[in-house]
């Protein structure tokens, strides 16, 4: 029996699971077999009603609660997230399809962000500035925003919605979140662990449905005072100008285009394994995956050969299958993007060294596996330059001088994430400063952490979320001049 078949399928609205007020669902299906798993309440405009209502009622209280109080049932919540941790994993494989080891250590990710927010919720401290008069004091206090909402992708179903909801509850704000729809599962499983963890009635509700109908209705309520979104730098711009209506408080985690830089005094093995880390991790479907991949010349050659090598030994298949590293695509419009990308780099000159294709399917499964792809030869004219592609598809770009790498590198209108291996410790400072990204992996393809502030520059988006830069996103700032 399938792990989904055992998990709610319904909404979570006011501690209590229903259907949708239309009754209307959404299938779920996995993308290595496209076998349904569930059918999801499909959620509209008046269940957003009632949630913001139920999250309203819940706010006083559950902002009373002292830190303490809301810490003590996040961390009960990471702990029953770590306890259960194969199931999820398990779940979020049927439904997303990434390897199921990479899947369980997602869900140890993110209880990670639950269990440090429910800590840091100790320490939002306040102020006291000295008046410039002896019958006056000024106090400055941080307060929990109010109603808050998230809105989450498919491909980190678990870790983006415990990135938005441990700050947010840790600060005493109530919250609603709408999961991605290929990916609903993994967030009303952590739903469920809430209740048991004993979040109360109204204070987290879990709205599955469609993006543009939900995200209207949120933002179309001045009670909802801020938004938290992962997702595309189109979408992230709609939030925008909907968010204007009632000046909502935005955080925006959008589109990237990271660039790798290799250089010539690298750690050639560790710059390899840093590549492989960043780029074919959840089949290169991630928002700080290596997209542009520059080596010096003087260790180009080897550093392509080796790297080569390492992608023809991937695994693709099933996530569910033992030694599997790469899982399907997550869905069709996903792989042809992949196959159009490649095919306009060919047409330009680029030369496949490794993959460049599909994976014949075997029987039972969908056709949705891409082979793990070196291609070099190419340049900035070329789609896979300037898009995302979001597949397992690593473009080899030569650059000689560190000035010419960091410049090229620099070269995009997003600002997200951006790696380069050195062991030149004195290049190490220069480049990190250079670089106009907001997460750099110096020497570490992996630099994703709770307790450290993700985001980016640009059109990669607004705020921050992880350590104490996450709780801020959720905090309002009060002077209070006292008469004595």
């Amino acid at each position: 029996m399938s792990v989904a078949s055992k998990i709610c399928d319904r909404a979570l609205l006011n501690g209590r699971w229903v259907n949708s007020l239309g009754g209307e669902e959404v299938e779920v299906r996995n993308p290595a077999t496209d076998e349904l798993l569930a059918r999801v309440a499909r959620c509209g405009p008046a269940d957003v009603a009632l949630a913001i209502d139920a999250a309203t009622v819940a706010l006083p209280d559950w902002r009373a609660a002292t830190a303490y109080e809301r810490g003590a049932i996040l961390r009960r919540l990471a702990d029953a997230m770590l306890r259960d941790q194969d199931r999820l994993g398990w779940l979020m494989t049927e439904e997303q399809g990434k390897p199921l080891e990479e899947a369980k250590g997602e869900i140890r990710y993110a209880a990670g962000f639950i269990d440090w927010a429910g800590e840091e919720a100790k320490r939002v401290y306040g102020e006291t500035i000295p008046a410039t008069s002896s019958n006056k004091r000024i106090l400055i206090l941080h307060q929990a925003i109010g109603v808050a909402a998230a809105i989450t992708p498919w491909n980190y179903p678990s870790a983006m919605i415990t990135r938005k909801i441990g700050p947010a509850l840790a600060t005493g704000c109530t919250m609603i979140v709408k999961p991605a729809t290929a990916t609903p599962l993994s967030a009303l499983a952590i739903g469920e662990l809430a209740q048991e963890a004993g979040v109360p009635p109204g204070v987290l509700n879990i709205l599955p449905g469609d993006g543009p109908p939900i995200a209207t209705a949120l933002l179309h309520d001045q009670r909802v005072r801020a938004l938290s979104f992962t997702g595309s730098t189109e979408v992230g711009q709609l939030l925008m100008v909907e968010a204007a209506r009632h000046v909502t408080k935005l955080g925006l985690e959008l589109g990237g285009h990271a660039p790798f830089l290799v250089f010539d005094d690298a750690d050639l093995e560790a710059a390899v394994a840093g590549v492989i880390a960043s780029k074919f991790r959840n089949g290169g479907q991630t928002c700080i995956c290596a997209n542009r991949i520059y080596v010096q010349d003087g260790i180009y050659e080897t550093f392509a050969d080796a790297l080569t090598e390492r992608v023809r030994a991937l695994h693709v298949g099933p996530g569910l299958e033992p030694g599997v590293q790469v899982g399907p695509m997550i869905d069709d419009r996903a792989i042809a993007k992949i196959e159009d990308h490649i095919d306009d780099a060919i047409a330009g000159g680029a030369v496949v060294r490794a993959g460049g294709g599909r994976v014949a399917p075997r029987a039972g499964l969908a056709d949705r596996f891409f082979a793990p792809t070196v291609i070099e030869n190419v340049t900035s004219s070329m789609k896979i330059h300037y898009e995302e592609t979001f597949g397992p598809v690593a473009p080899l770009i030569r650059f000689s001088t560190e000035a010419d790498g960091v410049a090229a590198a620099n070269d995009t209108r997003f600002g997200l994430a951006a790696y380069f291996f050195t062991r030149d410790v004195s290049r190490v400072i220069r480049v990190a400063e250079a670089l106009d990204f907001g997460v750099i992996g110096a020497n570490d393809g992996l630099p994703s952490t709770p307790q450290a502030p993700f985001g980016g520059f640009k059109a990669s988006g607004l705020g921050r979320e992880g350590g104490k830069w996450g709780m801020d996103e959720y905090l309002e700032t009060k002077y209070v001049s006292l008469g004595i």
